[in-house]
């Protein structure tokens, strides 16, 4: 077995969205994706006041991928033009798979709106092959309690398993594709290490504190790309850390992409932006769920 080393830094670019303080580490400047893992956004941390006007994530379309949020903080609320609804507190995870055109808003609740509070998000583009783009859209919401919180070997740390194999134990989300995802709590000095990572797309963002991956320094806020030898991979916390990891079978097909839409050709795009303009997303979507 060897150990994957580290190839690369890449600092998320601060891009605010009005009031919402985002991060953004990929796309980025020599770094257009990680392979089937397209987009990702940090929101927050941030402190929203009382009477706030909340996310600003209103009903807008998708297809071709899925998206996987990450409520680190605060509560998200979501809606689709599937009958999906949901809302998700701390800790919780939704995976929505747009598939062959989905239209959705996350936004906050009016609770959350009404008395304010904090709010740290994360927000995951998984890319899909083109034999499952036009699959049918589906959702999936599950609460903190519904996410297994795994103990390090070390006992100095937790691994979130959102979906996918780690250490024996199944992640409660399934993947379409095989994506394995997890948080990753670590105390500083607390270790980690993943396996069968020979030949995946490797995900790895620092999203608080500060790591290192094979005796170098991988700062908060930073993407760390590794390389393509080694099958496994040791993450050392050199202060209390929260690491977003995931490892994904690779695509090797186009990527096409245009605002909410990801497909293999130029022509899908177009046929996207059309099918959404004559509201056939709504409508495939009920009679996919039939």
């Amino acid at each position: 077995m060897t150990s994957k080393t580290l190839t690369g830094l890449h600092p998320a670019l601060r891009d605010d969205i009005g009031d919402l303080v985002t991060r953004r580490p990929v796309p980025g400047p020599g770094l257009p994706g990680v392979g089937a893992f397209l987009f990702l956004n940090h929101h927050g941390p941030q402190t929203y006041r009382p009477g706030n006007r909340g996310l600003p994530f209103g009903p807008h379309p998708h297809r071709g991928f899925e998206t996987v949020t990450f409520i680190l903080d605060g509560d998200l609320a979501h809606r689709d033009s599937a009958g999906h609804e949901s809302v998700i507190h701390e800790g919780g995870v939704q995976w929505m798979t747009a598939g062959s055109g989905l239209v959705h808003a996350e936004v906050s609740p009016e609770d959350f709106m009404r008395r304010g509070g904090p709010l740290e998000l994360l927000q995951l583009w998984v890319n899909l092959p083109s034999r499952l783009k036009m699959t049918p859209p589906r959702y999936l919401g599950l609460q903190k309690d519904a996410i297994p919180a795994l103990p390090t070997p070390d006992g100095q740390g937790e691994v979130d398993l959102i979906s996918g194999q780690w250490n024996g134990h199944t992640g409660p989300f399934p993947s379409l594709t095989g994506v394995m995802l997890a948080t990753v709590r670590l105390k500083a000095g607390g270790g980690v290490s993943f396996e069968g990572l020979a030949g995946r797309d490797v995900l790895l963002y620092v999203v608080r504190g500060a790591i290192t991956v094979a005796g170098k320094a991988v700062p908060e806020h930073h993407l760390a790309t590794l390389s393509a030898q080694g099958d496994s991979l040791e993450i050392t916390a050199t202060t209390d850390a929260v690491v977003l990891f995931g490892h994904a079978e690779p695509i090797n097909e186009p990527v096409v992409a245009h605002g909410p839409f990801v497909m293999t050709t130029v022509e899908e795009i177009h046929q996207a932006i059309a099918d959404y303009n004559a509201g056939k997303f709504e409508a495939a979507v009920v009679q996919g769920a039939g």
